[in-house]
């Protein structure tokens, strides 16, 4: 019982009091200006010598690899360069990623359709964590299983790089 009066004590509110004049909408806020008063503020701002103003800032960048991060830079593109001027068809290419970026495009519209009807995100949520759970189970839990998914993953591999045995 006092630990009861204990909390309802230590969770009752003070309200200040105020005049009908100037009320706020809120006993917690400063009362409002009324048209008899005028609040006026104002604000002074006194320039920091520049030692003050970033004295607990500081920060210093520094990197000896800058020509090599550039260096970097240049070769990714002349690899780049090289393998596009050893392609036959480039038309080929641009309308695969074309095509790719417009795919990217869709799927978001569409997953964008999807999120804005009520229940089906939370239904989808839980179709992935299903299917997640059964991934799990069938490839990831036991050494063989694991083997078999690697197995498999190779087998796609040669399958899109058109190597065979």
């Amino acid at each position: 019982m006092a630990s009861s009066s204990a909390m309802m004590a230590s969770t009752a509110l003070v309200r200040l009091p105020t005049t009908a004049l100037s009320r706020s909408h809120s006993p917690f806020l400063p009362p409002l200006a009324t048209s008899r008063h005028h609040t006026t503020l104002s604000f002074t701002s006194h320039p920091l010598p520049e030692s003050r103003r970033f004295s607990p800032l500081q920060i210093r960048a520094s990197s000896s690899e800058e020509t090599s991060s550039s260096f970097e830079v240049e070769e990714i593109f002349s690899d780049l360069k090289g393998k596009w001027d050893a392609l036959e068809n480039k038309s080929t290419v641009i309308l695969y990623g074309g095509g790719a970026i417009v795919a990217v495009w869709l799927s978001s519209i569409v997953v964008g359709a999807v999120n804005s009807v009520p229940l089906l995100p939370k239904i989808m949520e839980l179709v992935g964590l299903g299917y997640t759970g059964w991934f799990v189970y069938r490839y990831l839990l036991f050494k063989s299983s694991r083997k078999e998914l690697v197995t498999d993953i190779e087998v796609l591999k040669k399958k899109i790089a058109g190597t065979s045995e």
